[in-house]
């Protein structure tokens, strides 16, 4: 008898219907966003008659966006670049997690009106402890980036006892801002805005330059040397490598792209949403198949 293949059957969202439930992700630059993959993959694991799809959303059209989502009784968004800050003036209620952070992510729709949450920043320390192995207590990081993601990583970072962090972005006050915060909120961690003269443990990038092809790189590599580094973060995930990940390899460290920051920040958003235990497993193989494709899964 000749060999065959056997092929495993995957779930099969409902036809969308009147009853359908719809979720979507708000940025711009938009067209890179793997998450409708992954929590669509989610709905149909579960049996869910919902959909998630993305939009490329101006700032200036934010608020209307938004009113908007919520006139049409979605269940629920979330944000991406460069809306993460601009959203915490407009929801009606602010969750301990988006107070804390000071910045909102995921937006939940319900007959009390809007709430915002943060879930960037529990999945920044899950994404580096599992990914990078970083255990954060007591390292030196290197932060580029003090926008919307910037600023809720630093203070986690802060949060989770960092040692020292360096904070760099190209608008110096945006960064003396976070180590304000930082210095008030977290006194016993050390905090500058310049690069660091020696070694640190981690280089995370929270900027957006590496989307584009021709983007150059976020870290200025006459200020700072990656051979001084030993792991490097990347919040992009498209494309799986960015310039900085590549120079980052080829100098030794252990790299890693926000694939896994952006599967445990969207799998508390399907909580959030639905009320149900989001299907880790199930949301990960899409994202692997959809950033790297078929034959890394």
């Amino acid at each position: 008898m000749g060999a065959y293949k056997v092929r495993v059957s995957q779930p099969v969202q409902p036809a969308i219907s009147a009853a359908t439930r719809l979720c979507a992700v708000f940025g711009s630059p938009i067209k890179h966003s793997a998450s409708p993959a992954m929590h669509n993959a989610a709905f149909a694991a579960l049996g869910l008659d919902w959909r998630y799809v993305a939009f490329e959303v101006d700032p200036k059209h934010l608020r209307a966006a938004i009113a908007g989502a919520q006139a049409m009784r979605f269940a629920g968004i979330n944000l991406t670049v460069p809306h993460k800050l601009l959203a915490v003036e407009m929801v009606d209620e602010l969750d301990a997690s988006a107070r804390t952070w000071g910045a909102v992510n995921t937006i939940r729709f319900g007959e009390s009106g809007t709430t915002g949450f943060n879930t960037d920043a529990d999945a920044i320390i899950t994404s580096l402890r599992e990914d990078l192995k970083i255990e954060v207590p007591g390292a030196r990081v290197l932060l580029l980036g003090a926008g919307g993601a910037g600023r809720t990583a630093a203070l986690r970072l802060a949060a989770e006892n960092a040692a020292e962090l360096f904070l760099v972005n190209r608008t110096q006050g945006k960064a003396e801002d976070v180590a304000r915060d930082i210095r008030s909120q977290f006194p016993s961690v050390k905090v500058s805005t310049a690069y660091p003269k020696d070694g640190v443990e981690l280089v995370l990038n929270a900027t957006s330059l590496g989307l584009k092809f021709d983007d150059p790189s976020p870290l200025d590599e006459r200020q700072f040397s990656l051979k001084a580094a030993r792991a490097v973060y990347d919040m992009v995930y498209r494309p799986a490598e960015t310039r900085l990940l590549l120079a980052a390899r080829y100098s030794g460290c252990r790299t890693a792209n926000g694939l896994g920051m952006l599967l445990r920040q969207g799998a508390k958003a399907f909580e959030i949403w639905t009320g149900q235990p989001a299907p880790l497993d199930v949301m990960r193989r899409a994202l692997k198949a959809n950033i790297y494709g078929p034959a890394k899964l």
